[in-house]
């Protein structure tokens, strides 16, 4: 087989500081064995891996699709659009979906990234700390990419080399778990710094406590809840993170890297090339203002369960029709029913995700949202639920009502390990609703079959996504499929 040679292009991720760490004039192109080859290099070459945090396809594949699998989102956008995603949101998807072959291949692409820094930043001459620190952020971010590739396809090949081999098999979970994912966090935690020890010019790099963190939410989802006790214990100790006085400020472009976000991904309201990210203009209010495509609304049942609860977290969560936010009224779109029935009774409504708002003119405005991808509310409900599945109930029950009284709901009072772990799992429906959180928390606590099921979740098939069909077709069998697919 003909190798190729890879190209780096190192462009810039940026945030609301204006010249800060990743916002950068395009590099010229360098070629493996040439590069890294100096410190400035190792910088280059770290943050060409931060950069592809922006990329559309990053972002399963470009659409929300892990919201869609939700009880708290549907497709969205008008009846006829994104017809080869609407099947995410009855569960009849399948492997020759465009969207999971953008995804799955721009999260290996990421890794090769990490890898060259991995690989080739040791044999550099630098400074020691700086060196174990950019290497620290490179280990961070594969840990991410590969987290996500093992919860939302299984076992999948396991790459370190900057170059992969071209007869790769699938790699047990359990090997990249403990090969990979786990080690990397674990280097990350004791090599990189706190939040406090960067500079503002270097906010959005890896921190201890986004690794840990990070950390966190994979050893959750493996229901390892005495480390995950550790973990956010540790996070919370650290008094680098706390919440946010009021809920609606935290998603604001005014409140980019709040003290309550703990990993974020920042961007700027360009095209990519210059700093965007099109994550939320995919989400953005359809047609009058015109921000975005309108995929992932929120589901009506969320919504009447919020207003049900009289949850104050609804109004900034969500754009109803009519609605005024910064000085612009929002009529939505008019090829889009505004009210949908079936049997006489209101099953989805037009309305849009607020916390994916940006102010602007113009589409390209939504480019500027930065993407929270951990928040400290959810470090809060992590310790609550490690607490409760740790036989600690009444510890468990301080935390999860932090997380309440902040939002302006009432504080819970129960001794029952039981209800209290139902209790949690509400909160986060209600607290991290619309995030891309949903679908895993129903899978993880084995609820998506008795939540999802009515939807057309099949148990035994539709907790992994299928591999998609090319990578299959190119290994030529090598790699099998995800059962029921």
């Amino acid at each position: 087989m003909k190798k190729i040679i890879y190209i780096l292009i190192v462009i810039s991720i940026a945030t609301s500081c204006g010249d800060d760490f990743l916002f950068q004039p395009p590099r010229a192109a360098l070629t493996v064995g040439s590069f890294p080859a100096t410190a400035d290099d190792a910088l280059l070459a770290v943050n060409g891996a931060y950069n592809i945090l922006r990329a559309w396809q990053i972002n399963t594949g470009g659409f929300p699709l892990l919201d869609f699998m939700a009880d708290d989102v549907v497709k969205g956008s008008s009846p006829g659009d994104g017809t080869a995603v609407a099947p995410y949101d009855n569960f009849t998807h399948t492997a020759e979906e465009g969207g999971l072959e953008r995804w799955y291949k721009t999260e290996y692409e990421a890794i090769r990234r990490t890898n060259l820094v991995i690989n080739e930043v040791p044999n550099i001459d630098m400074e020691e700390d700086l060196k174990s620190r950019l290497i620290a952020e490179a280990r961070f971010l594969r840990a991410f990419f590969y987290a996500d590739l093992v919860r939302g396809f299984g076992a999948v090949p396991m790459v370190t080399e900057i170059n992969a081999p071209v007869d790769l098999v699938r790699t047990p979970v359990e090997t990249i778990l403990n090969e990979i994912i786990y080690p990397d966090l674990e280097n990350a935690i004791v090599n990189l710094p706190e939040r406090s020890g960067y500079g503002a010019e270097d906010l959005g790099r890896a921190t201890k406590g986004a690794a840990r963190g990070l950390l966190a939410r994979v050893k959750l989802f493996y229901k390892a809840f005495e480390d995950v006790e550790e973990l956010t214990q540790a996070i919370i100790a650290s008094d680098e993170y706390e919440l946010m006085d009021d809920y609606a400020d935290i998603f604001t472009a005014e409140n980019e890297h709040n003290i309550e976000s703990i990993f974020e991904v920042g961007a700027i309201p360009e095209t990519f090339a210059n700093g965007g990210s099109q994550f939320a203009n995919t989400l953005g209010v359809r047609g009058s203002p015109n921000r975005g495509w309108g995929f992932g609304r929120p589901a009506y049942s969320w919504i009447s369960e919020m207003e049900a609860n009289e949850d104050p977290r609804l109004e900034p969560s969500v754009i109803f029709l009519n609605e005024e936010l910064d000085g612009v009224v929002i009529s939505g779109d008019g090829a889009t029913p505004d009210t949908i029935y079936a049997g006489g009774d209101i099953v989805e409504i037009e309305a849009y995700n607020q916390k994916v708002w940006y102010p602007g003119t113009d589409t390209r405005t939504a480019f500027g949202h930065n993407k929270r991808i951990i928040r400290y509310a959810d470090v809060l409900l992590m310790h609550a639920e490690a607490l409760n599945e740790n036989g600690k109930t009444n510890e468990a029950l301080d935390y999860l009502n932090q997380v309440r009284s902040r939002a302006g709901m009432p504080e819970y009072n129960t001794t029952s390990q039981s209800e209290l772990r139902d209790l949690i799992m509400d909160e986060r429906k209600y607290e991290l609703a619309l995030e891309g959180l949903r679908f895993w928390d129903l899978v993880r606590t084995d609820r998506a079959e008795e939540v999802l099921g009515p939807l057309g979740f099949i148990k035994g098939k539709n907790e992994l996504l299928p591999i998609p069909q090319s990578e299959i077709d190119i290994s030529q069998g090598r790699i099998e499929q995800n059962p029921g697919y």
